[in-house]
């Protein structure tokens, strides 16, 4: 943990569903708020999740990182199909508790379905964040090419950074490029020249330098 921030758990059960997960809390705060989460079969003690949460952190952003409410609900396993809109109730509720913290904006961000959750979640509620981190957004299952997941993106009002594995097998560039640019609202896609869905920390791996281009490019999107 860097030396300037500190992490903690979270719990608030005044919420429905319950708001759990990790706060990393910066010695000197700039005033703003992320809100991360996980993908299907993770939790929010994701290596990715962590490493970005420290950078962001680092930075002077309070970041929660919050277990989905399927997952608060099973230890293992992912989501199931009718497990989505409560899921996206959870983030709501995240969001609400980082505010009741933070004095700035506040942002939600989220890994493969935590990312799409988030998408649909500020697509049926424009104003909910300041801006989404969108990391491996899943456009469609591995090899098939045409059960696409873009139906609500011309309904997203929010602005949105994606983040996205140039091998990933859920969207290739092209296929994002042409799924971002349904959003009304001010888009940028971030390729990752050689990685796949889990942006290069699968298992123990970690790829050192993509927290800290990651957060550049949310410096200068969100800035």
């Amino acid at each position: 943990m860097p030396a300037n921030s500190s992490c903690e758990s979270f719990v608030d059960t005044s919420f429905d569903p319950h708001v759990r997960g990790f706060l990393h809390r910066p010695v000197a705060p700039s005033g703003d708020g992320l809100v991360l989460t996980h993908g299907a079969g993770s939790n929010s003690k994701a290596r990715l999740l962590v490493a970005l949460a420290e950078a962001f952190s680092a930075a002077g952003v309070t970041v929660l990182r919050c277990d989905l409410p399927y997952r608060q609900s099973r230890p293992y396993g992912p989501p199931r199909p009718g497990d989505a809109a409560r899921d996206r109730e959870g983030l709501k509720n995240a969001v609400t508790a980082l505010r009741n913290l933070v004095p700035g904006h506040v942002f939600l961000g989220g890994h493969s379905y935590g990312g799409r959750q988030s998408t649909m979640l500020c697509a049926d509620q424009p104003g909910l964040v300041d801006g989404l981190l969108l990391l491996s957004y899943p456009l469609h299952p591995p090899r098939k090419h045409d059960q696409l997941r873009v139906q609500h993106l011309p309904k997203l009002q929010t602005r949105a950074l994606f983040v996205h594995g140039t091998r990933d097998p859920f969207g290739s560039p092209e296929e994002m490029e042409t799924a971002v640019s349904l959003i009304p609202a001010k888009t940028r896609l971030v390729r990752i020249e050689g990685a796949g869905h889990d942006l290069g920390f699968k298992g123990k791996a970690k790829q050192e330098e993509l927290p800290a281009l990651v957060l550049a490019e949310f410096q200068k999107f969100f800035g």
